[in-house]
């Protein structure tokens, strides 16, 4: 006996293979949307004197530093002595 064949539907006619289909198509696309945004607008390159600028960045912040004292001095020169 064999069995008997219904005819069914088409397959693009299934809800749930569309459900399968769609989750990978997805992810291709933002791949792809990710790729060319990743090309247009990439960062550019690091600065090629970045050690001068780190070693600048540097002093600046020993010479910041180094007037620390001589400000808090100051700042508490111009400060009235608390009342008794």
């Amino acid at each position: 006996m064999k069995p008997t064949q219904t005819p069914g539907e088409p397959w693009w006619r299934h809800g749930y293979l569309w459900l399968v289909i769609s989750g990978p198509a997805v992810v291709v696309v933002a791949g792809l949307a990710t790729a060319v945004i990743a090309v247009h607008g990439a960062d550019p390159v690091v600065a090629s004197d970045y050690y001068r600028r780190g070693i600048e960045i540097n002093q600046q912040l020993a010479r910041e530093r180094a007037m620390l004292p001589a400000q808090q001095g100051r700042n508490h020169a111009s400060t009235r002595p608390a009342p008794p």
